[in-house]
């Protein structure tokens, strides 16, 4: 049984929080947040707390709080030589104060409190300062069925740089397509096949095989159609960057002159 004292209630701690409590072998004995407000309705469920000298001992103390916050929450730790762990993919290990065990425990994966996860399918990226301390994170990791990946640092940077475009990036561009539909009496809905086929096609087949689109196969008359119909002029311009990122990608593998009627979304 590995225990774990959760501390933060964000998206994060609070999807951490479920699944430790489904899983057999983990025993979540505290969770700390500075508001006990936004724990309160857990309380009959496990003990909460707001201060943190009151912290209870366990195998590792998880800070699943705001990036700015985990250097000065790792500070304020009222003991030392024990595991921590912050789940952030940007912050580096060694933001974390050394008086303490120091590792990373960061879930690969878009939370919100309102939407539904199933943690087996997160991938959790692991590092740690001592490699001794690094089974316990995988057994945590396996504990909640998911898999746990050895990192570095700088990995992990690249990842969540990465995750940004693919997640971030993409659900903004969502938000101009709703705005677009909306702007037309459309429903967005008719666009999620789409969506959700565009993220099935990834699955078997590299983002560079898988493009489609006028600026793929550099039809120029669409492109120009499509930035007179355009009246955003951040739209605009987001809409001109991607079409010459694309462009240029694909610049020696445009689709040729015979096969132009073939036309995909």
């Amino acid at each position: 049984m590995i225990s774990v004292i959760l501390l933060g209630a964000g998206n994060v701690a609070t999807h951490l929080y479920k699944a430790f409590s489904n899983a057999e072998n983990v025993l979540v004995k505290q969770w700390y947040n500075r508001s006990l407000h936004n724990i309160s309705s857990y309380a009959n469920e496990v003990d909460i707390t707001n201060n943190l000298n009151s912290l209870k001992e366990a195998d590792i103390y998880i800070l699943a709080v705001s990036d700015d916050s985990i250097a000065k929450l790792s500070q304020n730790l009222p003991f030392s030589n024990r595991l921590i762990a912050h789940t952030s993919g940007s912050v580096a290990m060694h933001d974390l104060d050394k008086k303490n065990k120091i590792s990373v425990f960061y879930p690969l994966q878009t939370f919100s409190k309102e939407a539904e996860i199933d943690i087996a399918e997160v991938p959790i990226c692991i590092e740690v300062y001592k490699k001794e301390n690094r089974q316990i994170l995988k057994d945590l990791a396996q504990a909640i069925g998911s898999k746990g990946h050895k990192i570095s640092t700088e990995q992990r940077q690249s990842i969540h740089l990465a995750a940004v475009f693919v997640n971030n990036f993409t659900n903004q561009l969502y938000r101009i397509g709703h705005e677009i539909c909306e702007s037309n009496n459309i429903e967005f809905d008719i666009m999620k096949p789409l969506i959700l086929e565009t993220a099935k096609k990834i699955q078997n087949m590299s983002p560079y095989v898988a493009q489609t689109g006028p600026a793929r196969r550099n039809d120029n008359k669409t492109i120009k159609r499509h930035l007179k119909q355009i009246e955003s002029e951040e739209h605009l311009t987001i809409y001109k960057m991607l079409t010459d990122s694309i462009k240029k990608t694909h610049k020696y593998n445009l689709p040729s002159p015979k096969n132009k009627k073939k036309r995909n979304i």
